[in-house]
């Protein structure tokens, strides 16, 4: 069998406090392997790699637990950001908040609906409360946009844009070293620029899962 990381010692759910997430060149974007699957028995989620094998994202049990609520934990089990389904708002529309806090959301996201535009997926907008807690620089309009999240999940082909149509994030198929035998979708990799927050990019990829992945009737 394939692995999917290559160090089998990250595997423990009792891993070290996830490591700093930086590049070896400031310049380079960081790489990380991600497996929808939960390292927990009989449990729904996701397991999040570094280059070195290390754990450092666990989502674990969200789709049997609140469909309204999904938690992204460090490797140690504290959570990093909550993300929380908007009530009594039409289409799919999330808040993400730091933490497990419920107040203060650091960002909104929201899944493109408009059949014009067949390549965006969703929107990244802004909650309006500006600083350094959002995703971006401060934005001086409450909701706007501050990314673009265009291709196909499905395919596990997706890249985020800012503002300015710069690629901050992608989704893109993992192959196994030998050979090139394509893994499928249960495992790929996450490339985030050295500008980006991992973090944030991770909740965008549990985000898709949740609009068209495989708790969604419609997938692209």
């Amino acid at each position: 069998m394939t692995k999917i990381h290559p160090s089998s010692a990250s595997a423990s759910i009792t891993a070290a406090p996830t490591p700093s997430l930086v590049s070896e060149s400031p310049n380079e974007a960081v790489v990380l392997t991600v497996w929808t699957k939960s390292l927990l028995f009989n449990c729904n989620g996701f397991t999040v790699y570094d280059s070195k094998g290390n754990l450092v994202y666990r989502v674990d049990n969200y789709i049997a637990g609140s469909k309204g609520e999904i938690v992204l934990m460090d490797a140690a089990g504290k959570s990093i950001l909550t993300i929380r389904r908007k009530r009594l708002s039409l289409g799919d529309n999330w808040m993400v908040y730091d933490g497990d806090t419920k107040v203060n959301p650091r960002f909104s996201v929201k899944k493109h609906v408009k059949i014009l535009n067949t390549r965006c997926l969703a929107r990244v907008m802004s909650s309006g409360r500006g600083g350094s807690e959002s995703p971006s620089p401060k934005s001086s309009s409450p909701s706007s946009t501050l990314y673009e999240i265009d291709g196909s999940y499905a395919q596990r082909c997706c890249v985020v844009y800012d503002h300015k149509r710069q690629r901050v994030a992608e989704i893109r198929r993992k192959e196994a070293g030998i050979g090139g035998v394509s893994l499928g979708g249960d495992v790929f990799r996450l490339v985030v620029e050295p500008h980006f927050d991992t973090s944030v990019a991770m909740a965008l990829v549990i985000l898709l899962d949740q609009m068209f992945g495989r708790s969604s009737s419609f997938k692209r």
